[in-house]
């Protein structure tokens, strides 16, 4: 394996242990009544009171393997944002919670549309509740609401096994809130620069006198314009849960959220970001390419309900099925086009209007316990999903595509809306998706486990897109292979093997799907607990292979873009913290380093940061425990875009600093003012496309909220 840095991994453990045991042991005697809760986190978090509020990390995951192994006997990196960071640095959105996961980059192309990567390479992996692919076409369309959620789960690397489509990114999993037999009860309201407003809710308790049914409602309300020229939105939320003890050994749960989206003057698109003579552009922060009419309304509706049966040996039956149904409609302005650098001139309009209906059926049923065998205790779990993906799609395109625009200081947007029937595109598929799955934990010594396990998944597409017939069928086998060992009982080192395995929806240029990727990804590490479990930290190498991955190869006639396929070869590494540093003082942190090279062996995928880091740290002191403060920084190194006749755009490395602080005034009611981009940075927000916009400039907010 050849990377470029050297990898400290005992330095970094001896450090870490210097670092931290002599502040910790020294506070130890002056701690306070702020200490965290004990947790036991199931996969899907379903038992009253298992939370992740006052603690900066999880006990456990089971995205991997479904088996309930801690983070430490996980044999690939895990890392989680929890309700309490979220709270604590106003995370309200998965795109803000994803910028603070180490190892992720947010790629923000649209105001409203972002795509995620992790160790170079798109994330198509989503779970909400270890179930499903939440997005169907790898975006996010808006932004999801995270007030319904208590934390999101990010299992760095292929996870074949789990999702049947292995990918050596991530696997991104939206854990629920769950109701609580105790009567609990908070409202939070927020109002921050460019008067953005904000109210969210959420109740909780026993419905009986036996507390045998229990409830939980969440709401959320949140609007308000932008630093950028015309742009605003509207987004709504409501989740609500309810499960019943049936028995004493069996529990059921159903649950339904909705979520609305509506921005006006989004980004369909962005800035140009050079000129014809070659030379970069530089633009306002406020700078948008839309019109005042544009819109891009999205609703996401969801149903589940989940059937959990425990046994007296100690093995569970579980079956979750779930139904989301996903509709979009917009219209939208784009400027294509090229500016000359003397006047502006050369960008010109493209209006079109867009609508799209997804459909998702999700269904799961898996057994785990432990058995016996040769003398030693194991674990298991057999499984087998299913599901249904339907999803139309109709563009209809605006008349004069093509006209000049007044571009530069003359744009402001006041483009006359045009009627959308120009011309007429459309497609409709159905994707269906059965697997079996079997995973197991074998204790070969009392220090040595096995994880290993495989999936089977069949995969079938009907329909056409664009003209292009979609039909098509695909089944592979994918193994998963662990071995974790116990150095000590606070060190472990592990080694994971995951067979890489994913259709692709993408399409080449006459419009037919690619074919699937295929390779290998491996992964070794060191994980280590410190001040007797409540810190966590992690060291790792990473590489894998791919044939055939979806890379850009330009745009179609119609502006739309068309994809070739590609062999890669990825390498890196990562360091990661969580926990608690010393009473009161909770951080997490990681770093990354990744080198993308194609079957020549030259860099590619530049547009994504090889190095980046990331911070987050409170602290509430002795002598003011009702105080809290926090900061946290997001730095990457420079990225770069090779752009149209040898032109490369440039975004230079950048940190971001936020902070935070609050104050108790009593048992339930607290204020909170949060500093976002504190130096005022600019800084374009991605080179995933060949358009970009700039990031915030530094803006604030301060909310109150009252707990019961």
């Amino acid at each position: 394996m050849k990377i470029h840095p050297s990898y400290p991994v005992s330095a970094l453990t001896l450090a870490i242990a210097a670092l931290i045991h002599a502040p910790y042991t020294q506070a130890a005697d002056q701690q306070d009544n702020v200490a965290l809760d004990t947790l036991q986190i199931s996969d899907t978090a379903i038992d009253g009171g298992q939370s992740t509020e006052n603690t900066y990390r999880s006990e456990s995951s089971a995205a991997a393997t479904r088996l309930q192994l801690t983070a430490k006997e996980t044999p690939q990196t895990v890392t989680t944002v929890t309700r309490q960071q979220m709270d604590d640095f106003g995370l309200d959105g998965a795109k803000e919670v994803l910028d603070a996961t180490p190892g992720v980059t947010v790629e923000r192309v649209e105001t409203d549309r972002a795509t995620f990567t992790a160790r170079g390479f798109d994330i198509q992996n989503f779970q909400q509740d270890g179930l499903g692919l939440p997005f169907t076409h790898d975006l996010l369309y808006g932004d999801m609401d995270t007030a319904m959620y208590d934390r999101i789960e990010v299992l760095r690397g292929a996870n074949g096994l789990m999702t049947g489509t292995g990918s050596p990114s991530a696997t991104v999993n939206y854990v629920r809130k769950r109701p609580t037999e105790k009567f609990q009860a908070q409202v939070n309201a927020r109002y921050g620069s460019w008067d953005n407003r904000r109210i969210d809710a959420d109740v909780s308790g026993a419905l009986n006198k036996a507390g045998t049914v229990r409830g939980r409602l969440v709401g959320a309300h949140d609007a308000g314009d932008s630093y950028l020229d015309r742009y605003s939105r509207e987004n709504n939320l409501f989740y609500g849960v309810v499960e019943a003890d049936l028995t004493d050994s069996t529990l059921l749960t159903i649950g339904h959220s909705r979520q609305t989206v509506q921005p006006d003057a989004p980004l369909w698109g962005a800035m140009p970001l050079f000129y014809t003579d070659g030379s970069a552009t530089d633009y306002d922060v406020s700078t948008s390419t839309a019109t005042d009419w544009a819109y891009l309304d999205n609703t996401r509706e969801e149903s589940f309900v989940e059937l959990q049966q425990r046994f007296a040996n100690g093995w569970q039956l579980k079956a979750n099925l779930s139904y989301i149904e996903s509709k979009t409609d917009d219209a939208l302005f784009y400027v294509a086009g090229t500016p000359n650098a003397t006047n502006e001139s050369g960008p010109y309009a493209y209006p079109s209007r867009h609508s799209q209906d997804d459909e998702q059926l999700l269904g799961d049923i898996y057994a785990s316990g432990g058995f016996s065998l040769g003398g030693r205790e194991h674990e298991a779990v057999l499984g087998a999903s299913w599901s249904s993906t339907e999803s139309s799609q109709l563009n209809n395109f605006g008349q004069g595509i093509g006209t000049p625009l007044d571009w530069g200081d003359k744009w402001n947007g006041n483009y006359p809306k045009p009627s959308f029937d120009a011309r007429q595109s459309a497609s409709s598929w159905k994707d269906w998706t059965r697997s079996v799955y079997a995973a197991g934990r074998f204790s070969l010594t009392d220090q040595l486990n096995l994880i290993g396990g495989a999936r089977y998944t069949s995969l079938r597409t009907k329909g056409d897109a664009y003209s292009a017939n979609q039909d098509r069928g695909d089944s592979e086998l994918t193994p998963y292979a662990g071995l974790v060992y116990d150095l000590t009982e606070r060190h472990s080192v592990y080694a994971s093997y995951t067979e890489i395995f994913r259709p692709q929806s993408e399409t080449d240029l006459a419009g037919s799907r690619l074919d699937p990727v295929m390779g290998d990804a491996y992964e070794v590490g060191l994980k280590s607990t410190w001040l007797d479990g409540k810190l966590e930290t992690g060291a790792a190498l990473f590489t894998a292979k791919q044939s055939d991955l979806a890379t850009s190869g330009g745009r179609r006639a119609d502006n739309s873009t068309f994809y070739v396929g590609e062999d890669t070869e990825s390498r890196g590494f990562e360091l990661t913290l969580a926990g608690e540093l010393a009473p009161r003082w909770h951080a997490t942190a990681g770093f990354t380093y990744v080198q993308i090279e194609d079957d020549q062996g030259d860099a590619i995928r530049t547009f994504i940061p090889a190095r980046q880091l990331k911070l987050a740290t409170t602290y509430q002191p002795a002598a003011l425990p009702q105080v809290k403060m926090g900061a946290s920084v997001r730095w990457q190194d420079d990225i770069k875009r090779e752009q149209a006749a040898g032109i490369t755009t440039t975004q230079d490395a950048y940190a971001l600093v936020d902070l935070m602080a609050s104050y108790r005034f009593s048992e339930n009611l607290s204020a909170q003012l949060n500093l976002n981009n504190l130096t005022d940075e600019k800084y374009l927000n991605s080179l995933y496309s060949t358009q970009s916009y700039y990031g915030e400039p530094r803006n604030a907010s301060l909310s109150v909220s009252w707990k019961y």
